[in-house]
């Protein structure tokens, strides 16, 4: 796959409208951290769950035709590779992320990869 685009012009007009249309996730999500000290009362906060944030993003970005695609590798260093790219209608992309990991550093057995990879999207 194509690293980047020699124009971005569409890709980035479209990410701008996207983004005028991303709202923050709705907080509907109570969590209690409970104070180890008796004098302390416990916290309680509100969050809304990632896959409400990535429902939003996903909605806005599809509307104006940009897709996410996703490739993993492992290099002869080790390191494991995450490649975000983000993909135009227009046939524009660009690379929003790459995340390394070494791979001789996941403890346990190779079944412990994609966790690994997973994390980061």
């Amino acid at each position: 796959m194509q690293r980047c685009s020699e124009s971005i012009g569409a890709i980035a007009g479209a990410l701008a409208k996207a983004q005028a249309e991303l709202a923050s996730p709705e907080k509907s999500l109570t969590a209690t951290i409970r104070s180890p000290f008796p004098r302390e009362s416990d916290r309680t906060f509100r969050y809304a769950s990632l896959s409400s944030g990535l429902d939003i993003v996903r909605k806005a970005l599809g509307k104006h035709e940009i897709a996410t695609v996703q490739t993993t590798a492992i290099d002869e260093a080790g390191l494991i590779r995450l490649t975000t790219v983000l993909a135009h209608s227009s046939r524009e992309g660009e690379p929003a992320r790459v995340q390394e990991t070494r791979s001789d550093k996941v403890p346990g057995s190779v079944l412990r990869i994609p966790s690994l990879i997973r994390f980061p999207r």
